[in-house]
């Protein structure tokens, strides 16, 4: 029997016309035809599994803009997000000279707020303009604090299945030009059937509910967790720790004309428990929650690159990190800042691990109280030296979707000097009541690699 190549793919390339002989009537499942041409090929079975082995995805690098004051008054008032993002891409090409851009098979780029300067696919986009090839697509995503988290974890993803390669995975919150939940229309039904608590639309009335169901967690105990956050970012940015991990920015004013920002705006060195303890709690009369124990509005970018170990390894780029496990997890609206409680549970299940393997934490601080409530579920000190050694966003700022990978830049410097420590995990609670985790492993640890 002879008939036209079905399924060239499946044998050879086929080069113009080509007509085949098969030994069976049900070819190209059972057998390879045994002529080509009138040429003798030799019966071979043909592989129809359609199984995948999982691979291992390392962080490669990562960067991010200084962070800065939303607002009139902030380092970015006059810059565009989207050219915030372009920035970090960029830098990540420049640090990153053995990569080939064109090797880079996805760029994705987390924003809450996806209109304006945020809008128009921005993952795409901001590749576009930050002179990737035509070729690399992007795509942009959103999960609300966790949006570069869940770049980052959801290109993992498709890094281990073996979709892609090499990505670039981040995030972009411009809060001076998009405040959070700005043009936002929550569905009637929302309170008209009580499905959300009307108070957990807004962030700051969660974490006081937080407060209500932790009482031992007081007001002074959230100011000297974030006078402790402010005091070891200062110590961090003396030591050299946080200034590797920033891309210079130019940004105009327009009262005031260009400057380059190498810097955080937000830091607020030298706080005292005395300064912090008359400030306003704005979501409640005489509640907990102040401008001094959260995390302020801010404006600011991060991206990273991840790969496939393969990868890496035939490009000669950086491990900084392998990627052991990721969790999302769900809780109450109202008490959104527990999300990392369970995430966290969820996590460690995966990766057959306890807390007690963990020798590192960065958990995003969103508010005081919710990194207390996660110390206290697992039984860690405030003073823990394992948690978040460099500050933490009360200190540097949270400019929503783009925190992600701050977490994880801190965390890869800090596996670095510590080949001791062989898994740590960044975390952080996200609106909505939710709670996001990753757990990764350290390449200098004298076991990585081996089974846990």
């Amino acid at each position: 029997m002879r008939a036209p190549c079905p399924r060239p793919f499946l044998w050879f390339r086929c080069v113009g016309a080509c007509t085949l002989s098969y030994s069976s009537v049900a070819y190209g499942v059972d057998h390879i035809p045994i002529s080509i041409q009138g040429v003798p090929v030799s019966p071979q079975p043909v592989n129809t599994s359609n199984a995948r082995s999982v691979r291992d995805v390392v962080f490669v690098d990562g960067v991010r803009t200084p962070f800065g004051k939303a607002g009139e008054k902030g380092i970015y008032h006059g810059t565009r997000a989207d050219d915030l993002v372009v920035k970090c891409i960029r830098e990540l090409v420049r640090r990153n000279p053995a990569l080939p851009p064109e090797r880079i098979d996805e760029v994705a780029i987390a924003a809450t707020t996806q209109t304006g300067d945020q809008g128009l696919t921005i993952g795409r986009t901001a590749a576009l303009l930050a002179g990737l090839p035509q070729s690399v697509p992007g795509f942009a995503i959103d999960r609300m604090c966790a949006g570069a988290m869940t770049a980052v974890t959801t290109t993992a993803g498709s890094i281990a299945f073996g979709a892609y390669d090499v990505v670039i995975a981040g995030g972009v919150e411009h809060m001076g030009n998009h405040p959070m939940g700005a043009g936002a229309d929550p569905n009637p039904r929302f309170l008209s059937e009580r499905i959300v608590d009307p108070a957990a639309l807004n962030m700051g009335n969660t974490a006081e509910n937080l407060h209500d169901k932790f009482p031992a967690i007081t007001k002074e105990r959230a100011d000297a967790y974030a006078v402790a956050s402010q005091t070891k970012l200062a110590a961090a940015y003396t030591d050299g720790n946080i200034q590797p991990d920033l891309v210079p920015v130019a940004a105009r004013r327009p009262s005031e004309g260009y400057a380059l920002h190498t810097s955080d705006e937000p830091p607020r060195p030298g706080t005292t428990l005395e300064s912090l303890a008359d400030l306003r709690t704005p979501f409640r009369a005489h509640g907990r929650v102040t401008a001094g124990n959260a995390a302020g509005l801010n404006d600011g970018a991060t991206a990273a690159v991840l790969a496939s170990a393969q990868a890496a390894e035939e490009l000669g780029l950086s491990v900084k990190m392998r990627l052991v496990s990721y969790a999302f997890a769900g809780v109450d609206p109202s008490i959104m800042g527990y999300g990392p409680v369970p995430a966290t549970e969820k996590a460690l299940a995966q990766a057959g691990l306890s807390i007690e393997d963990i020798g590192l934490f960065e958990i995003n601080e969103a508010f005081a109280v919710q990194v207390l409530s996660f110390l206290d579920y697992y039984g860690i000190t405030d003073e823990d030296p394992r948690v978040n050694r460099y500050g933490g966003a009360i200190a540097v700022g949270h400019p929503l979707a783009s925190s992600g990978v701050r977490l994880m830049n801190q965390l890869a410097r800090q596996f670095e000097q510590d080949p001791s420590v062989r898994y740590g995990l960044t975390t952080m609670c996200i609106g909505l009541g939710m709670g996001g985790t990753v757990i990764w492993e350290n390449p200098h640890h004298a076991d990585y690699g081996k089974d846990a």
